[in-house]
């Protein structure tokens, strides 16, 4: 890895890949679509991960360059190859994955200077696609160790996640964020609970998480923080595809944390960048932030 002497406030870990749709292949992987985003609001986010020496590889770190991503982080594998998904719409516009394994994002290394990169961090953002194999897995869980406020994006994939290693990850969030289907997997694991906030209690109380937030596409998004809840009822947009719209959600999200907005101005500046990015084709499209702005004003919703 080069040397970096940027400070960057928020880190992202884990998958860095090529979606492979019918008619394209697009950069994506959910931290590296986070970090895009974040780069594009200007917090200057680092990526840890890792790619393999072959072409694919090459214009993953040729994209993050060219959109001043920093690559000082992101590892290069000599025997195991870039990762990539191969990514299908289904009947209502929810795409189906087929994650290659093993990729060479599942050998990221464990190094001092990523240590250093996460220790200076605000934030920390992680899934559980990154726990798959049993490097980068170690190398997260190290990394979780640091004092920086974590971020569980969790992204459940089968056939790679497992409950003892999704409670693992819980037990470390101190912001967890995750769609309605996911917050219905994990509080089925505990019981019944047929209302989102007695789920989302539930995971609060167990594991001691101070934010969570749901997705839950068309009917918008929730947060959950300190006894209170925000609602945001969703924009309303002609959908392209969802790829990469939570993860826009979650840079919208912490974006606005980091700078020092309310619970509720969070949550609906993520809400609508998450649906700007659903009316663009992939998860990284060139945008102009004032689009986010002008959907936002020309949908205004009031709060639920």
């Amino acid at each position: 890895m080069a040397p970096d002497s940027v400070s960057h406030p928020i880190v992202c870990f884990g998958e860095v890949l090529w979606d492979i749709l019918p008619d394209k292949s697009l950069p994506g992987g959910a931290p590296m679509n986070v970090a895009y985003h974040l780069q594009k609001l200007g917090l200057r986010p680092a990526m840890i991960s890792r790619v393999g020496a072959d072409e694919y590889g090459n214009k993953l770190i040729e994209m993050l360059s060219g959109n001043q991503l920093s690559t000082a982080f992101i590892q290069v594998d000599q025997q195991h190859e870039t990762g990539l998904v191969y990514a299908k719409p289904g009947a209502t516009n929810e795409m189906t994955y087929d994650i290659v394994y093993p990729s060479a994002w599942d050998f990221i290394e464990q190094q001092p200077a990523l240590h250093d990169l996460v220790n200076n961090a605000s934030y920390f953002v992680f899934g559980s696609l990154a726990t798959r194999h049993f490097t980068s897995r170690e190398t997260l869980y190290t990394l979780l160790e640091a004092p920086t406020t974590k971020v569980l994006d969790i992204n459940l994939r089968q056939p790679y996640y497992d409950q003892p290693g999704v409670e693992a990850l819980l037990q470390k969030a101190d912001i967890l964020k995750l769609n309605e289907s996911e917050l219905e997997i994990i509080a089925s694991w505990y019981g019944t609970y047929p209302a989102k906030e007695l789920q989302i209690q539930l995971l609060q109380d167990r594991f001691a998480i101070e934010t969570v937030i749901v997705t839950m596409g068309a009917d918008g998004a929730m947060v959950a923080r300190s006894g209170q809840y925000f609602y945001n009822p969703s924009y309303k947009v002609e959908v392209a595809d969802t790829i990469g719209s939570g993860d826009a959600f979650l840079a919208g999200f912490l974006s606005q944390l980091y700078n020092k907005a309310s619970m509720q101005e969070a949550l609906d500046y993520a809400s609508g960048l998450g649906a700007l990015i659903a009316s663009y084709h992939g998860a990284c499209p060139a945008y102009d932030l004032a689009e986010v702005t002008r959907l936002m004003q020309a949908s205004r919703q009031p709060h639920l």
